[in-house]
């Protein structure tokens, strides 16, 4: 009877080995796809852990694993910055305002926790940085003048075989030779110096003070009255294109454009790019609409004086500023929340990796 009770020395055994292997799984296939915030808090649940967590392999594996968008550094003219995290518990950086960095900067644009600032005096360098590590790199003086207020796009991709980042950073500026052209110098990691390229855009708009985006080897910046630049980075080629509203983002890795116009989203999916060399009358359309969104006005503040706006948005979530607080809308669960007040004119997405710099 007794024997009967009590478990026996080979099912203990069996049970231990199963919570091993539960313990392995857990650190081998959960930890990866963590956000940095929250993996370094979790430094701090055994040795383990913490030996694993603070490995350059398990950087390079989470930076493969973690693509969330976790929030947004913004920025006011002559002040350090800030974040602003969609979920505070799980994702942020120990100095938002960037004091690890040598001097004050200007964040500029971001790509998959690569967060690309610029100097505010001296050379106005470029650094190339990871707020969640505080690691970063110094950039080579560009060749061409950039402007005041450089339109840049980071392009990074992380890659499994590939234990360095390498990423380019791509800058459309001002033609001096052509007054309403735009060039194209591009910044390679793996070269380590920066390239002119051949192409110029002529057009009579201006770029617009605004984050760019890549998608499936294209850059895309915006201009003046609803016409994009893309700028093929293999084939160095570009192209105007016409009839664009709202912020440009990505959404299951094609182009959107996403406007607001009162209570109402509006996504926009870009959809033939030669539509204005069709033939007339027909049916072939630059954008389609893709989706619409009706907000609920309470939850954002209905009484504000100014027409709020979209700043950013993926497939999972929607970012909107009316000029003094942001609020974020989950594509899943259809809720609104008011993140915080942000009153910079310059907002930028960022993910929470561990990637190296």
């Amino acid at each position: 009877m007794d024997r009967g009770k009590r478990p026996s020395k080979s099912i203990v055994g069996g049970n231990n080995k199963i919570y091993m292997d539960l313990k392995d799984i857990i650190r081998e296939y959960t930890l990866p796809f963590l956000p940095a915030k929250s993996l370094f808090r979790f430094t701090g649940v055994c040795r383990d852990w913490k030996m694993q967590i603070s490995t350059p392999f398990f950087a390079h594996n989470q930076s493969n694993s973690f693509h969330a968008v976790s929030g947004l550094f913004y920025q006011i003219a002559g002040e350090p910055p800030s974040f602003i995290s969609l979920d505070p518990k799980a994702y942020g950086v120990p100095d938002p305002s960037l004091k690890f960095l040598p001097v004050p900067v200007d964040i500029r644009a971001s790509c998959n926790g690569l967060l690309c600032c610029q100097a505010r005096t001296g050379d106005k360098a470029y650094y190339m940085c990871n707020p969640a590590t505080k690691m970063w790199k110094k950039l080579p003086k560009p060749d061409a003048d950039h402007g005041t207020d450089p339109a840049l796009v980071v392009i990074f991709e992380p890659s499994l075989l590939n234990f360095v980042a390498d990423y380019k950073l791509v800058c459309a500026f001002p033609s001096t030779d052509f007054d309403d052209g735009y060039e194209f110098e591009i910044y390679s990691s793996a070269e380590g110096c920066w390239r002119i390229s051949r192409e110029i855009c002529l057009g009579d708009r201006k770029l617009l003070p605004s984050p760019g985006v890549h998608v499936n080897g294209i850059v895309y910046w915006q201009m003046k009255h609803g016409v994009l630049v893309a700028f093929d980075l293999a084939r160095e080629r570009s192209q105007l294109i016409y009839g664009m509203k709202g912020a440009l983002c990505v959404m299951q890795g094609k182009l959107c454009s996403v406007s607001m116009h009162g209570w109402t989203v509006t996504v926009n999916v870009l959809s033939n790019v030669y539509s204005n060399t069709m033939e007339m009358h027909s049916k072939a359309r630059t954008w389609v609409q893709k989706r619409l969104i009706n907000l609920d006005p309470s939850a954002l503040g209905a009484g504000s004086c100014k027409q709020p706006s979209v700043v950013f948005a993926d497939s999972d979530t929607v970012v909107i500023h009316d000029g003094t607080t942001i609020f974020s809308y989950d594509m899943k669960s259809k809720e609104t929340s008011a993140l915080g007040s942000a009153v910079g004119t310059r907002l930028i997405a960022y993910v929470n990796n561990l990637v190296h710099v």
